[in-house]
């Protein structure tokens, strides 16, 4: 990773917090935790976390329903030469470090 790599993930997560929290039904809470750059920043993952969690899997299909309009909205709200691909996932090392924190309360 490099600097320029570093400026790109956090334009995009940014502009996909600001996307995914005004276009949401509010049902949930959409929280963008991380973007995974790949193939030369050809590709971006959005990671993100879902509360309440029985809504993930609705939140889920909804991101990814929204992507062809989230690169858009990039479009015209950055500087981007070479907009991504985009891809949405869950964010399963959050989860995994938030157990860990509740393990760590615990004892």
């Amino acid at each position: 990773m490099n600097q320029k790599d570093d400026k790109l993930k956090e334009i995009i997560r940014a502009l996909a917090a600001d996307y995914f929290s005004r276009e949401s039904n509010r049902q949930s809470l959409i929280t963008v935790t991380n973007i995974d750059l790949r193939n030369r920043a050809s590709k971006a993952i959005i990671l993100m976390t879902v509360l309440p969690e029985d809504k993930q899997q609705a939140a889920l299909e909804f991101a990814q329903r929204q992507l062809s309009e989230f690169r858009e909205y990039v479009k015209k709200n950055s500087r981007i030469q070479r907009i991504p691909f985009f891809e949405v996932r869950l964010d399963a090392g959050e989860k995994n470090r938030q157990r860990m924190d509740e393990i760590e309360k615990s004892i």
